[in-house]
């Protein structure tokens, strides 16, 4: 079934979302459109706060299936496939909570995209990391290495598929952290629990302002983030932080 190649778990605030295409989680047109539609509804489940993106198996995600390609004969076709290729990571880029990155193996080409694609970064130690479209004649991903790696690694992984490891991103400090693969998930969990005991309407903001700030120069950026404070200056839950803060207890967001 089309749902169970990119699986949805729901619990305590925590969305866990684990491609599933065995052997190697290569993406075609029914997985992209899966990922879509789940990070889609990801931003409008309010028992949702945080997700984590993750792969089954061994490979976290090898890439753009190449035997499912576009027919360059059918006028059309190659600007469909490339719409929804976009899609896949703007979907999770422009989801309305912040998604974390849970790299279980390998991620090449387009899963590399798809981390890149994600708020924040974690990996196990045999996870290693290239875009090899160079290899088999193509061209492509260069807008995503260069949101990762500095201007030399960008370019040596673009023109030679080389293939980094995790260690090495954690040394660079890519990644927030490079652990074991039995305590991969569990570290993760850590960081999307703290993020979920905030107020799920600041956060909601705090990742609009995160990816907009990207954008801006920073006398507008600024402005920008200061217009979100006063809006949520006045909700609810800031209200419910401050008397919390003072009362020295755990605060209760109801997301207002």
């Amino acid at each position: 079934m089309s749902g169970d190649i990119v699986t949805l778990e729901v619990s305590d605030h925590i969305a866990l979302v684990t491609l599933n295409r065995p052997p190697v989680n290569a993406l075609d047109r029914a997985m992209r459109d899966r990922i879509v539609s789940v990070f889609d509804e990801i931003s409008e489940r309010s028992d949702v706060r945080v997700a984590i993106l993750t792969g089954a198996g061994k490979v976290f995600c090898s890439g753009a299936d190449l035997k499912d390609r576009p027919d360059p004969t059918k006028i059309g076709a190659f600007h469909s496939h490339n719409r929804i290729t976009r899609e896949a990571g703007n979907c999770i880029r422009e989801c309305s909570k912040p998604v974390i990155a849970a790299i279980n193996g390998v991620a090449l080409g387009a899963g590399v995209g798809l981390m890149a694609s994600c708020d924040i970064f974690y990996a196990c130690e045999e996870a290693v990391f290239g875009m090899p479209e160079i290899n088999v004649g193509l061209a492509g991903g260069a807008a995503m290495l260069n949101t990762l790696f500095g201007r030399s690694l960008m370019r040596r992984m673009f023109f030679t598929g080389y293939r980094v490891p995790a260690t090495e991103l954690y040394r660079l400090g890519i990644i927030e952290a490079c652990t074991t693969k039995e305590n991969l998930i569990p570290e993760v969990m850590k960081l999307a629990r703290e993020i979920a005991s905030k107020s799920p309407i600041a956060m909601e903001y705090a990742k609009n302002a995160a990816n907009m700030v990207e954008l801006m120069p920073p006398r507008d950026a600024y402005r920008f983030e200061q217009n979100i404070t006063m809006a949520l200056s006045k909700t609810e839950d800031a209200k419910e932080a401050r008397m919390a803060f003072l009362e020295k207890r755990t605060p209760v967001f109801k997301g207002r």
